[in-house]
């Protein structure tokens, strides 16, 4: 299972303290958004404005690196059940210089790969922006600076890019042929023939809710030789839904809840 925007029903979303709790509690997988910087940075980040979640405002695509690093992205989810110091992330394992910093991609990747056990990264590539096909350019560079923009059965880390923009899909497999892309839909972007993927697409990504309403595509998309990787997995009978309906994939803000209840449900050790 993959641990949407890292454990994120617990930190707030994107952050350091987020990604290393996902390690820690077991996720065999992360997951992330990513948006393209004015300086070229790839920053996991969601929204194309940082008004939700931080103490800044205006748009990603429109500020350096630096100017994201004036503000704070965890202060603003007061929400959450547990403070910092009831958490059981190693507080050796994140330097305090970097606690609600904006988490960068090529940060991520480092954590990723010092996980010590084999790790999967879901990236999606966020659109529409202004940036255009700058952001996989800029994603397939960085990939291949660690290694990573092919399958390797030896090496511990992979990763996945995702998108819901088909022209994102394809771009990725014209420039990265063998690395896996997941075509994310929701029940707003179903093609009329359930179980058709755009040209590049190796996994399929529908949401929970697509699956609520109609249970059938799974199967659809299997026998077309789609894997199925749905979100986002949170309460109970979801969990149980996308694993009657024989999922290849559960991406969740709550990596924990999802890994105990498959260990009920005698899918996991």
């Amino acid at each position: 299972m993959f641990a949407h925007r890292g454990s994120s029903h617990r930190y707030a979303e994107h952050t350091l303290d987020a990604y290393l709790l996902a390690i820690e509690e077991g996720a065999d997988g992360l997951e992330c958004d990513v948006r393209l910087t004015r300086d070229g940075h790839l920053v996991c980040l969601h929204d194309s404005r940082i008004d939700r979640t931080s103490d800044g405002r205006g748009r990603v695509s429109v500020q350096t690196l630096a100017d994201l690093d004036r503000f704070d992205f965890s202060s603003w989810r007061a929400d959450l059940p547990g403070s910092p110091d009831e958490l059981i992330v190693d507080r050796q394992l994140i330097d305090d210089r970097w606690r609600g910093r904006v988490l960068t991609l090529d940060r991520l990747l480092g954590v990723a790969t010092d996980a010590g056990r084999p790790m999967r990264l879901l990236i999606e590539t966020k659109h529409p922006t202004r940036h255009g096909s700058a952001v996989e350019l800029a994603l397939l560079q960085l990939l291949r600076r660690y290694g990573l923009e092919r399958p390797d059965p030896d090496r511990a880390l992979q990763v996945t890019v995702m998108s819901f923009s088909a022209t994102a899909i394809r771009r990725v497999r014209q420039q990265a042929p063998t690395l896996p892309t997941v075509m994310l839909i929701d029940v707003w972007s179903v093609p009329n023939r359930i179980g058709w993927m755009p040209l590049g697409s190796s996994i399929a990504g529908p949401g929970v809710q697509l699956l609520r309403a109609a249970p059938e595509t799974v199967e659809r998309l299997h026998r077309r030789g789609f894997p199925v990787y749905v979100w986002t997995v949170n309460e109970p009978d979801e969990v149980d839904l996308v694993v009657k309906l024989k999922a290849d994939g559960i991406i969740s803000d709550r990596p924990a809840y999802v890994i105990d209840r498959l260990r009920e449900l005698g899918l996991r050790d």
